[in-house]
């Protein structure tokens, strides 16, 4: 891929490739790995994915050409069903396993196995749809097709990936890994025990001393500047206004298309100073609420010179529970209501095209 060989291609060859080395790949050795590491669990995974993909192999053996009765449908179609759990086994790849390798300057593999993950969602996609039109014809074709190439990503997980990720990780990376994965969930096996390794020895300088970390806001899904979190506030969608605990104002967003004026007079003011007098009763009925923890989330829609306007209130609290404030969001989804159809090309690609055709 450095030089400069498609990934497609590389796609494309990758059997030819796992065929070459099979031989030595079956030699190697198994790692012992404490229940609840990441690769215990993903191994664990596949040994389940396995048993279904041959269960729905075989159900496809045994039906005949032309359309599927009622009965077979449900039948296949429950055994797709656990076979398509693997979307989560998928998610916790992409999501968790392959930032750690691109840290580590390992970008193709996880490039090349994604885009067979795209192919095991998009022979889903053709499985279901054949089944729902009791299709027996092109189940027929797509089926076999899905298991062979489920069961082929797991031989190259177990061999390939695993192995490479073992011994290029270190146990800090897969504590990060373990960490991320319930809220992503588990392909047909039950949440394992959390991942518990050995306490490690002190770090020789504290993180602060990184320089990598320095001027870095750590949040809580990753580290950010200042100037990156300004950048992103100013380019959302939506405008945003912050008010504290005591009910002063301490942020609005200012993005290119803001719908209701703000000033920076209004930074350090009560909240209830910035609304009209008829709306004060409102504005404090909806902070009494959030500060009691009687309410959450409050929310209006009006129509105003012509756009319709979705305005959200939310309580903040802290992982304690206290009340530490309220977000205004405010969205002008006039465009969004006049959306109709699908839009599968960027527009950019859609205008490029009717300019052709002109």
């Amino acid at each position: 891929m450095a030089e400069g060989m498609p990934q497609e291609e590389i796609k494309r060859l990758c059997d030819v490739h796992v065929q070459v080395f099979k031989a030595s790949l079956d030699k190697q050795a198994r790692p012992e790995l404490q229940a609840g590491h990441p690769v215990h669990t993903f191994l664990a995974e596949n040994r389940a994915l396995e048993v279904e993909a041959e269960t729905v192999r075989r159900l496809l053996e045994a039906l005949e050409a032309g359309a599927l009765a009622p009965e077979q449908a449900a039948v296949i179609a429950a055994s797709v069903e656990r076979l398509a759990s693997i979307e989560r086994h998928y998610l916790r790849k992409e999501n968790q396993l392959f930032p750690a390798l691109e840290k580590r300057g390992i970008v193709g593999p996880p490039q090349v196995m994604w885009a067979i993950h795209d192919e095991v969602r998009a022979l889903l996609k053709e499985v279901r749809a054949a089944l729902r039109e009791r299709d027996g014809v092109r189940l027929a074709q797509k089926g076999p097709a899905l298991c062979q190439t489920v069961v082929d990503m797991i031989y190259k997980e177990d061999n390939i990936l695993y192995p490479m990720s073992l011994s290029i990780l270190e146990e800090p990376d897969w504590v990060a890994i373990a960490e991320g994965e319930r809220e992503l969930g588990y392909a047909l096996i039950a949440p394992p025990a959390p991942f518990r390794p050995a306490p490690a020895a002190p770090l020789a300088a504290p993180a602060a001393a990184n320089p990598l970390l320095a001027g870095m806001l750590p949040l809580d899904t990753g580290l950010l500047s200042l100037e990156q979190v300004n950048l992103m506030l100013r380019s959302l969608p939506v405008d945003l206004s912050f008010v504290d605990e005591n009910d002063e104002v301490r942020y609005y967003s200012e993005g290119p298309e803001r719908i209701f004026p703000r000033s920076p007079g209004v930074i350090g003011r009560k909240v209830q100073n910035c609304h009209p007098p008829k709306s004060v009763a409102t504005v404090n009925r909806i902070l009494q609420a959030f500060r009691s923890g009687e309410e959450s989330v409050a929310e209006f829609w009006i129509t105003l010179g012509g756009r319709f306007l979705h305005i959200r209130y939310f309580a903040l609290r802290d992982p304690k529970g206290r009340y530490r404030g309220c977000l205004e969001v405010s969205q002008d989804l006039t465009p969004l209501r006049a959306l109709e159809g699908e839009r599968r090309l960027l527009s950019w690609d859609e205008a490029s095209e009717k300019e052709r055709q002109a």
